[in-house]
C-alpha cells in the first residue's frame, strides 16, 4: 500500500526548482507533498505527486536523476498531539523513522504525513492496528 516517493537530484542554483515544477505544471502534473535538502552543491527534491509515471519520465527527459521510492503515506487528525500519537506507535514497535515531511494539502479534520522507514509494512500494520489510516496512491490522485 507505500506511496511513490520521487527524489530529484538538483544543482545548487537559482532556477532549478522552478525548472521542475514548471516541467511538472506543463505535464499537468500536481505537486502533494515536497521536501528539499540541500548542501553547497546540489539539493535532494522529494516529491509525492498525482501522476508519478508522467512526473518520472517527464523529468528524466528534461535530463534530471530520478529515484523512485516506496513510503508510507497516513493520515492523522490535524490536532494538536496526533503526529506524537502516530509516532508513539511508530516507537512502540521498533520502527525506526528515517525522515518524514507533510502534505501540502490538508482537510478541515486531518493532516497528511509521509514516513519514510526501513519497514513500510511493518510501519502501515503497526500504524493501521493503532486506528490511523494509511494513504494510497489513489488517495493521492483524488486530492
Amino acid at each position: 500500500m507505500s506511496l511513490k516517493q520521487l527524489t530529484v537530484f538538483v544543482e545548487n542554483k537559482q532556477g532549478a526548482l522552478v525548472g521542475i515544477t514548471d516541467t511538472l505544471a506543463a505535464h499537468e502534473v500536481n505537486i502533494r507533498a515536497l521536501s528539499i535538502a540541500d548542501t553547497q552543491d546540489f539539493g535532494i527534491l522529494r516529491l509525492i505527486v498525482d501522476d508519478t509515471e508522467t512526473a518520472k519520465k517527464t523529468l528524466s527527459d528534461e535530463g534530471y536523476l530520478i529515484n523512485t521510492t516506496d513510503v508510507v503515506g497516513v493520515k492523522i487528525g490535524d490536532q494538536p498531539g496526533k503526529l506524537s500519537k502516530a509516532l508513539a506507535v511508530l516507537d512502540e514497535a521498533g520502527i525506526n523513522m528515517e525522515y518524514l515531511y507533510a502534505f501540502m494539502t490538508r482537510t478541515e479534520k486531518h493532516a497528511y504525513v509521509v514516513l519514510r522507514v526501513a519497514d513500510n509494512a511493518a510501519t502501515e500494520s503497526a500504524l493501521e492496528n493503532a486506528g490511523f489510516h494509511i494513504i494510497t496512491d489513489a488517495d493521492v490522485a483524488k486530492l
